[in-house]
């Protein structure tokens, strides 16, 4: 048997542009951070760029959606990109000048989802590819975004509903497309029986990814996930979203710490529990707020840090939210810190081993003997605190070199060291060869 095949080894790392456009996002804007990405981050294992919601809505223009308006469809009730926003794609070229661009920079090229057949091909009934069943013929029209209205849910079981599937991954695939992030679908009841189950839907999607010709990492939101139903998912996606959509409030950020101790454990190569883009640099471009568009993000500095460290030991993908031509050297040290970007790639077995009084201590280790080892006050005063080594599993006896990875800084660790961490801070530690 040869070796096993994998389209997400590792945790995807990338760029997506809802946080900072929206459902807005045009082309200039996606070749522009796409640009900016293999200039300054790809050597960092960043590589993928994704182009979030509404794309193929003319009048998209905000992080707000436009309730039943018109969107550009091909003659088999399939999405495209509105010329008007993406002008490559005129003359029924799809996505393909974009990601063929994007392929020539070295990166890969992803687009986002809703699960289901459109509205609008619904109701003027219209045909479908490789099938006699019609749009009408395969919608359940009980099945309903919540807080979007372009589409209903596909009955898995309707004469043609494969068929729809693989239409449009067989169109993403003569794209060029690398992943697709399918939304409306991570949290919803996947008991088939269930009203608006989309359990059936999600194994719909990846028999047509198998089945397209292309490798697609496959990406399931919003959130939460629940861990119960962690088989499923660990069968039937690459990613899947543990939370509902994560921005830069330090409660979000804090509530974070308890979905990942739930989800520890539980990554692998190939599938991977996703906290959700990094809200990061410059966010929310296309909303006037005040007298700016958008702002930079809310998080302190230290708590940008608490952030990576978070998301890189526990090896969530990294999807970062802001306009990347606008970041600053701050925000650019968080993506190219590359012991925090190693502990992504190589980290194994990343679990929390103290929580006390909102100090928490998360630790993982490399397959060449490295132990990477995070501290974090996510408390509201300053903890003075003392490093038992036995509770980590370093032996008491010994010291420790290692290195402070945020500041560069070389220590060695001994057995009830002392630390002070102001609230909202985090140490992050690479201890090498930690078992001789």
């Amino acid at each position: 048997m040869g070796e096993k095949h994998y389209v997400a080894k590792r945790p995807p790392m990338g760029w997506n542009s809802w946080d900072c456009y929206g459902a807005s996002v045009n082309e200039e804007q996606l070749l522009g951070n796409a640009r900016y990405m293999a200039e300054h981050l790809k050597d960092y294992g960043w590589e993928y760029v994704i182009c979030d919601i509404q794309w193929y809505e003319p009048t998209a223009d905000s992080h707000w959606y436009h309730k039943f308006t018109e969107l550009e469809m091909d003659e088999y009730s399939r999405l495209v990109p509105a010329v008007n926003r993406f002008p490559s794609a005129k003359d029924g070229k799809g996505f393909k000048p974009i990601a063929d661009q994007i392929h020539d920079m070295g990166l890969k090229f992803g687009i986002h989802i809703m699960r289901g057949v459109p509205r609008q091909a619904v109701h003027r009934n219209t045909k479908l590819l490789g099938t006699d069943a019609t749009a009408r013929d395969i919608a359940h029209d009980s099945s309903v975004c919540m807080w979007n209205t372009d589409m209903y849910g596909v009955d898995a079981k309707a004469e043609g509903a494969q068929e729809y599937y693989n239409s449009i991954f067989k169109m993403y695939a003569e794209w060029g497309i690398d992943y697709v992030k399918v939304d409306d679908i991570a949290r919803v009841n996947y008991a088939p029986e269930a009203p608006g189950a989309v359990l059936s839907e999600i194994e719909l999607i990846k028999n047509a990814i198998a089945n397209c010709g292309r490798d697609i990492v496959l990406s399931l939101s919003p959130g939460p996930a629940k861990v119960e139903e962690k088989d499923f998912l660990l069968a039937n996606a690459n990613m899947w979203r543990m939370t509902d959509d994560f921005w830069d409030k330090w409660e979000h950020l804090y509530g974070m710490f308890e979905r990942c101790y739930a989800w520890q454990g539980v990554g692998c190569k190939d599938h991977w529990p996703d906290c959700d883009m990094l809200p990061l640099g410059h966010v929310c471009v296309c909303n006037q707020e005040g007298s700016e568009k958008g702002h930079y993000t809310h998080f302190s500095h230290d708590e940008q840090k608490i952030l990576m460290t978070l998301w890189c030991i526990f090896r969530s993908p990294l999807m970062f939210g802001g306009e990347l031509r606008d970041n600053d050297e701050f925000t650019d040290s968080l993506l190219t810190n590359e012991r925090i970007m190693n502990m992504h790639k190589n980290g194994r077995k990343a679990r929390q081993i103290l929580r006390k009084d909102d100090f928490v201590i998360w630790r993982s280790v490399t397959k060449d003997g490295k132990l990477y080892l995070a501290l974090f006050n996510i408390s509201e005063e300053e903890k003075k605190v003392k490093l038992k080594l036995k509770d980590i599993g370093l032996s008491p006896r010994k010291r420790y070199p290692a290195v402070e990875m945020w500041t560069n800084v070389a220590k060695e660790l001994s057995n009830g060291e002392k630390f002070k961490l102001k609230p909202h801070s985090v140490l992050c530690f690479e201890i090498d060869n930690y078992l001789q």
